[in-house]
Order: C-alpha cells, then structure tokens, then sequence
C-alpha cells in the first residue's frame, strides 16, 4: 500500500514478518527522500524505523499510548498514524511539527522537543489512568544519552517505588547527538557485550557437551562461568531501581522485537525493555556519522551527501569556537564546557587540540553549569556554550550557583532569537527575560564577528564577572580581531547620531548593520544606537536621550517581557524621566514552526514593520 493511504496502525497486524519488513525498507526510502527535500531530523528516524513499527503491531494506540522522550523521533510514527501525505509540510509555517504535536494527531499524547521528559510524564499519566480506573499501557521511548539526565534518574527512582506499570523502551544506539560520554554510556557497552557473552557460553557447552571429557571441564568451570554472568548480566542498574529488566535486544530484527515488547505486556510492573539500534539504518553516510552531521539537516541531495560549500561565510558557533580556541592557546587555566553539543556547537577540533581541557557533560545542562562553578572556584576560567532552549533547564545553577558567588565564567548563548523551523520548543527568545533579573551577570549581544571576539577578549583579559555571550543561528563573515582589542562593559554605540533628530531607534545583534544600512540608503533624520550590552546598558547614552528630549523606539526580535525595552522603561520610571517609548517585540505567546522571514512578518518585527513604524512616528513629528 502507499504510506499517504495509511489512516491509523491497525493495518500492521495483518501483515507477516516478510510484509513489515517491506514495508520498514518503503518508511525507511520515504524519509530519506522527504526530509533531505525539507530538512529535519534524518539518522535518529532512520534508527528507529522497525521498533517503532513493532510497537504498534503489538500496543494498540491510542488506548495504548506511546511517548517519544525527544518528539524528533516520531516521523515513523507520524507516518504509521496517518500523517504521510503532509510530510511535503514538515518544519513548515502550518504544516507538520518535526515533533510529536498534540493538536495532530490523538496519537500524539506528549509533547517534547528536548529530552528526558517522558518517564516523568509517563507515570503521572500512569497513575492517573490506574486512579480512573481506566485501560492502556503507557510507554516509553528513550534513548540512551537522555536516560543519562538527571530528571530521567529522578523519575526511574520514583518508578521503581510505585505500583503504576510503566515500559520503557530504552532506544540504545550509542549515540545521541554527540558521542555518549559518562560510566551509564559505560554500562550500556558492557551490558551489549553481555550478548557476546551469551553467544559464547552457548557455543562453550555445545563443544564440550560432545564428549565426556568436556563434561567434565563444564563442571569444573561452572562456578567461574556463573560468577562472570551474574556480575555482567544480572546485575545492572535498573535492578537497584526496583525495575525489571528485558534485553538487549536487536532492534531491528522484528522476531526479536515482538517477543520482548509481549513480554513487556503481559508483565503487571514496570519494566525496561533495551533495545539496540543502528542510528541512521539505511543510509550508510548517517550510519558511519561520527561528528553528527545527519543529526539534523537542511535540504540536501540524498544521492551526493551532505557536502560542504565553499564560501566566506561561516557560522556564529564556529566564529565563538575558533576565537576560544586562540584564547586557549593563549591562557593554560581556560577550560571548555558542553552539555553533548560537541557538534552543534563547532567544538571538535578544540577537543582535538586540547583533550585534557575540554569536557562533554552528557545531556546534563543542570550539571554542567555547577561543574564550571566549581572550576571557576577552583580559579580556572571555564567558557561554557549551550543552545539558547537548553539554557531555561539550567536557570537555578546559573542563579545559585554562578552569579550569586559572582563566580567568573563565559556563557555561550548558541541559537539565541527565533530558530525557525523547530519550532516553539526551541526557539531562543527567553533567555533574556529570564537571565535579565539575575543580579551580577553581564549580557551581551554582538552585531558581528568583529564585536564578538573583542567581548570575549574582555571577558578572558578581566575575567571579572559571569559573563552572558548570546549569538544566533546562521552564518556571517568572520573577521580577524587580535587578542588585545577590548570593549568596555557596558558601553553602547551610537551608529548615528544627530542630536537634532527627534528619533532614536534602539536595537541590538544583526539587526543593527541592517538597520543602519536602510537609515542611511534613505536618509532618514533617525539616531540609530547598537545596545549590544543588555546588562548593565548605557546610562550615560540613556541620560543623554532624556536631556535631547528623543522618542525612542525599541526594536528586538525577542520577547517583550523582561526584554531590553522593559529594562529601559523601568530605567526612565525609576529616574522620573518623561519619555515617549515604542517598542517592536514578540508579544506574550509562543511562536509557531517556519522560516525565519514568515515568522519574522507574523509576529510584526519584521524590517518592514520597523519602516511602517518609523514613517508613522515621524509622521506625527513631522519630520517625514
């Protein structure tokens, strides 16, 4: 049948084992096709094509309901619920979320696009259907990296004291989106190796078995066979959880699948079912992907791979990596810190070069801002980069831990402003409101690749406070900018200025070379101020701006509340400085999925909606 025709999963227990892997071989084709035409999320839905095929022939969804720990996994599922046909929309403005999505579909029934999430949400809906009296398993899938997270040990703790059943499905692929790092990835290799272990043991007593005097070397060696099994299979951590344990399995072979997932069923507690999968099955470009470059992608050509494109324009996370790494050569006491993003964030040859100064934490955001506390205390000088939506888990370390000691320490902000397609769990426009009331942290917003280094020179030549670096995703033009060039902390730049403008237009990172670009093609009689300092900001700029008597207009592209432009209305309320102030912001909801330009034009900050905005103020200045 073809996948756009499928209407829910019930179709799968017609078929034989030699029709679902035809059908696993048709998923498997489909998405290589569809997402290197959309983008989206390639190896971790290629790995994950037969279990999950497997789990709706087996659980009955949705009176069973299945939970994807990251919701970027679930295309095989989307597809399997009858959402195929919509895949040509996928990350698009109104069309398929790249993750599970409620609103799509009653088969979605979680919504997560970061990890470790699910076992907690898992047994309270657990406990919820057992106090209603009601049917259904609840399972869970979750890899291996985010088993390793501190909400996921939280929540199997607490699995493991109640009598709420919930499966968990452990998606273990050795790989999230960096490699896996810590003593559970450790575990994990051990416990596959237990397979091995297995395999050989039965071959062991076959071969001696055949004659009397190999009986008689069996029975010898039983003790130290039995010794080596119970310390490598039968003890493991779930079992100090008070879980049962199921596995590992071959996640792609669906006999396998079948027996353990009806195991898993007719089990009245809960269990773990650990299955092994190959991320990126079935493209062997995403299968041998070491560096994670098929994690998630842009459009591409599936039949040539991801190929690098020659251009003078490189990323905001490589321009900030490169400039650390001279600064690490520089100073011996500079560390570098990331919570499992070695790849997103460009930090691979930094690793390379500097292994005994460079550490990957694992998907541990909380952990991995008290581990540059404590270097930070010891008097290194950690610099520690995190994606903007990862950055909200770890808000009480940065508070707590960091800015309230005033601990020296360089935040790296990666994928700070709207995102695009991702979507709304991943877009980066709260991190200033939520870090803008935390006492001691500088905040600093770089309009270019020249202005970003000279911060981060600042911060290693001072290294005084905990700093904030944001920056956004895309591309610029990297410039070089010796070590000695300096920015004073909170000083602004006035782009243009003419004390007889009547207008002053107030904004910060990219937009200030576009903004002053159309001032000046236009002429306009406009001030134009690059606040690149969130915090502390220019008072002496803003005591000036009172005493010309400006109309300020406050542009950004983040949130409104907690934003610069709130920060400056209070600045003025608590001075008593009457001042005219507009403001151009995301207003208080949640942005949808889409390309930035979309996006930009629906939540009206827009370039355009700052020229209707300027004609209209000079206007009524009659200036225009």
């Amino acid at each position: 049948m073809k996948l756009e025709q499928i209407k829910n999963p019930q179709f799968l227990k017609q078929l034989n084992i030699e029709e679902l892997e035809e059908l696993a071989a048709q998923i498997r084709s489909f998405i290589i096709h569809h997402v290197s035409e959309t983008g989206g999320h390639f190896s971790s839905n290629l790995g994950v094509v037969e279990l999950t095929i497997a789990l709706h022939y087996i659980f009955d969804s949705p009176l069973d309901k299945i939970i994807f720990d990251v919701g970027h996994q679930s295309y095989v599922h989307k597809i399997l619920t009858g959402r195929a046909a919509q895949f040509s929309t996928l990350r698009q403005y109104n069309g398929l979320s790249g993750f599970q999505k409620k609103k799509e579909s009653i088969h979605d029934v979680w919504e997560a696009g970061h990890s470790s999430t699910a076992l907690s949400a898992a047994i309270g809906m657990a406990i919820a259907r057992d106090l209603n009296h009601e049917q259904g398993e609840m399972i869970c899938v979750v890899g291996d990296a985010a088993l390793m997270s501190g909400e996921s040990f939280e929540a199997l703790n607490y699995i493991g004291s109640v009598d709420s059943k919930v499966i968990i499905i452990l998606n273990d692929n050795n790989m999230s989106i960096s490699r896996n790092v810590g003593g559970l990835s450790n575990f994990f290799s051990d416990i596959r190796m237990s397979t091995q272990y297995k395999n050989a043991r039965n071959n062991y007593i076959s071969f001696l078995s055949k004659s009397n005097l190999g009986k008689k070397v069996y029975k010898i060696t039983k003790k130290v066979k039995d010794q080596i099994k119970n310390n490598v299979i039968n003890d493991n951590i779930f079992g100090e959880f008070g879980l049962d344990y199921i596995g590992p399995i071959n996640g792609h072979d669906f006999h396998d699948l079948f027996n353990a997932l009806s195991l898993a069923s007719e089990m009245d507690h809960s269990v773990v079912v650990h299955v092994h999968t190959v991320k990126g099955k079935g493209y062997p470009l995403a299968e041998n992907d070491y560096y994670g470059v098929y994690h998630g992608v842009a459009p591409f050509d599936y039949r040539e791979g991801i190929r690098s494109k020659e251009s003078s324009m490189i990323s905001w996370s490589e321009v900030v990596a490169r400039h650390i790494e001279k600064w690490m050569y520089e100073d011996q006491d500079i560390v570098t810190i990331t919570p499992a993003m070695i790849s997103g964030s460009c930090l691979r040859h930094i690793f390379d070069t500097f292994p005994d100064r460079a550490f990957d934490v694992g998907i541990a955001e909380e952990h991995a801002m008290t581990f540059a506390a404590g270097l930070s205390n010891a008097q290194k000088k950690p610099f520690i980069t995190i994606y903007s939506s990862f950055l909200q888990r770890a808000y009480d370390q940065i508070n707590h831990d960091i800015a309230r000691m005033q601990l020296p320490c360089l935040i790296g902000v990666d994928r700070s402003g709207l995102v695009g397609a991702d979507g709304e769990t991943h877009h980066g426009v709260f991190d200033m409101s939520i870090l803008s009331s935390i006492p001691n942290l500088v905040i600093m917003t770089p309009k270019d690749a020249i202005e970003l280094k000279m911060m981060i020179n600042t911060v290693f030549r001072h290294f005084q406070h905990p700093y904030i670096l944001r920056f956004p995703k895309g591309n610029i033009e990297d410039k070089d900018v010796s070590l000695d060039k300096e920015i004073s902390i909170g000083a602004w730049e006035k782009i243009i200025f003419d004390s007889q403008n009547a207008l002053t237009i107030m904004t910060y990172d990219v937009k200030v070379d576009r903004v002053a670009y159309w001032l000046m093609t236009e002429q306009l009689p406009v001030n134009l101020i690059n606040a690149r300092f969130i915090k502390p900001m220019d008072e002496n700029i803003l005591d000036e701006l009172s005493q010309t008597h400006q109309h300020i207009l406050v542009y950004e592209t983040d949130l409104m509340i907690g934003s610069l432009g709130a920060s400056i209305a209070h600045y003025y309320s608590r001075k008593k400085m009457p001042m005219t102030i507009d403001y151009i912001g995301i207003d208080d909801h949640y942005t949808p999925q889409g390309d930035l330009d979309t996006l930009f034009k629906i939540e009206h900050i827009h370039l355009d909606d700052l020229k209707q905005k300027v004609k209209e103020i000079l206007d009524e200045e009659g200036k225009s």
